[in-house]
């Protein structure tokens, strides 16, 4: 199985509280149609993670095409995921990547192959490492415990982990099962109890190291050797998870944080004039917490 260069992004958005000025300049480098999309969110939260996401697709295929980030354009299939479109002139490497977001964290992971490569791909997704839901923790995973394996189960509920360990074993396994359908790109929708990982407890998930590769996957009891997977921690209460499919990364790297001036493209002051008003009335969609 070839090796393939992979980037992996993050960025925190609680390091951020755009200006109108950031906010307009970063607005005007999605297209309208996105742009519309966005309004649609009733808390600036949602609206601030969708767009980031947006800004790290267009570096990303920018980055690797050598394309202007102007002309990176995206469109949505049916299940409404975005891809982007390459155009007929194009002949460099294929590209896979994904975006997960979930409370301040939005990521991105990519993989560059070469035009000779057979069919491969990449999922990523995060997850906080919490549980705030209204069931007391029993009651949720009694609910949940249907859409895993028995080894899964097994590892998840150890009588010996703690809760805050046994909520951080959920994550993982969650995290991975959505890495692994997204994908394929049919969400969860698949029967999930058949999707059964096995992670990797050799040693420890903690931040400053590199990723757990350890983890193997079996779906309907057969061993799916042609993926692979990484597990990161990203500070202490958000645990990531990248599915690979039949491909490998170069190396097996720690996620890079951005800061919003890497992601910022410079626009015409005509393009930052059509998207202030815009931007004033998203400034005024409110924060899920003060």
């Amino acid at each position: 199985m070839s090796k393939h260069i992979c980037t992996r992004w993050a960025f925190d958005l609680g390091s951020w509280r755009p200006t109108l000025p950031q906010l307009s300049q970063a607005v005007a480098s999605i297209q309208p149609e996105e742009r519309a999309r966005l309004m649609k969110f009733h808390f600036i939260d949602d609206f601030l993670s969708s767009l980031i996401g947006r800004l790290l697709m267009r570096k990303y295929v920018s980055t690797c095409s050598g394309l202007p980030p102007p002309e990176v354009k995206f469109a949505r299939d049916v299940r409404g995921k975005p891809y982007w479109v390459t155009g007929k002139d194009y002949d460099g490497p294929p590209l896979s990547f994904n975006v997960s977001h979930q409370g301040s964290m939005v990521l991105l992971a990519g993989i560059a192959g070469e035009s000779s490569d057979p069919d491969f791909g990449i999922g990523t997704d995060v997850m906080k490492i919490e549980y705030s839901g209204g069931k007391s923790l029993s009651e949720f995973f009694r609910l949940m415990k249907s859409k895993f394996s028995t080894e899964e189960w097994s590892y998840i509920g150890r009588p010996h982990h703690d809760e805050r360990e046994q909520v951080k074993a959920f994550m993982r396994h969650w995290c991975l099962k959505e890495a692994y359908v997204k994908e394929l790109g049919v969400g969860i929708t698949v029967e999930l109890q058949k999707i059964s990982f096995s992670v990797d407890t050799t040693r420890s998930l903690e931040t400053e190291v590199s990723p757990l590769i350890g983890t193997s996957l079996r779906c309907h009891d057969q061993p799916m050797d042609n993926w692979h997977f990484e597990e990161h921690l990203l500070q202490e209460d958000y645990c990531a998870a990248i599915a690979f499919r039949n491909c490998l990364p170069q190396e097996h790297g720690r996620f890079k944080f951005l800061q919003v001036e890497e992601l910022l493209v410079k626009s015409e002051d005509s393009e930052l004039e059509d998207v202030i008003s815009y931007c004033q009335k998203a400034l005024l969609k409110p924060y899920k917490r003060s």
